[in-house]
């Protein structure tokens, strides 16, 4: 890990906040945002159930040539969890574009991990002149998800027969036996955490679970994606496999495909400076 890492308060307390049109719902999203104002901003988009803070140890090289934007997709982290509003990924899509509408941003990079991938996947296939980068890490694609945990997590009953301390113990396994090798890193396992550690929390999150809807990337063709593409991932990972990255490799022209060993479905956790060194020779090189 790198030795200037974040602390989940000290990333949280470095977030904006503004509201987003979604639907016919005013969403508030917190964002993290640092880095040089030169060239196209680089978004970071994280999944489920992990929020921007998943970005922490690789955003600052980025950030010393680039604007780097990292938001909490509405539902999870600090952005709004209350009840009744859509969280699926094309629910997403709109929350990004209103964001980057929001700060006057009309071309930018986007880094998508898991769900965050599938949002990207979307935006670079239906809004091509806008995305010029595209890196997938450890993506949603095709018909790959949900897997059965989060199927399981999105029934409606989890909200009302799970408690607070049940669920932080769930999500404490679910990461402790999913990253790599015998010592996690503390900071991400709690600041992952953190955000489902309310009642609100708990049936955000429960919600968001159901809100996963496989048709929201079978309906993507990834052969008309025209963004420079680079897919870093942990080779390891038990939920998306990197034989999804070998096919999107195969339909994406322009795809690159690099896959991390030591490196479960965390992969940014798992290997954080291997995968600073090949995002930034990815996003920065001339």
């Amino acid at each position: 890990m790198t030795d200037d890492s974040y602390g989940y308060d000290e990333w949280t307390d470095r977030q904006q906040r503004t509201t987003v049109p979604v639907d016919d719902h005013d969403l508030e999203v917190a964002y993290y945002e640092d880095g040089a104002d030169e060239g196209d901003p680089v978004v970071f988009l994280h999944g489920i159930p992990t929020n921007s803070y998943l970005f922490k140890d690789v955003v600052d090289p980025i950030a010393e040539e680039r604007r780097v934007i990292a938001p909490d997709m509405v539902g999870y982290g600090n952005s709004a969890q209350r009840d009744s509003f859509d969280r699926s990924i094309r629910a997403q899509e709109q929350v990004v574009r209103g964001l980057l509408d929001d700060l006057g941003i009309d071309r930018f990079s986007f880094v998508g991990h898991d769900l965050g991938g599938g949002v990207g996947l979307r935006l670079a296939a239906r809004t091509p002149d806008r995305v010029g980068e595209l890196v997938l890490s450890n993506s949603i694609a095709y018909d790959s998800w949900p897997i059965q945990t989060i199927t399981d997590l999105g029934l409606p009953e989890t909200a009302r027969e799970t408690s607070v301390d049940e669920l932080q113990g769930m999500l404490d396994g679910l990461l402790r036996d999913t990253l790599y090798g015998d010592d996690p890193d503390e900071a991400f396992v709690e600041g992952i955490k953190a955000p489902w550690g309310t009642e609100e929390g708990v049936t955000s999150l429960v919600r968001a679970a159901a809100a996963t809807n496989t048709n929201h990337t079978t309906e993507i063709d990834p052969s008309g994606i025209t963004a420079d593409t680079f897919l870093l991932w942990g080779a390891e990972d038990e939920f998306q496999a990197i034989e999804w990255a070998e096919r999107l490799e195969k339909d994406v022209d322009s795809a690159e495909l690099v896959g991390l060993d030591e490196a479960n479905h965390w992969v940014l956790a798992d290997r954080p400076d291997a995968y600073a060194d090949h995002l930034s020779e990815f996003l920065l090189s001339e």
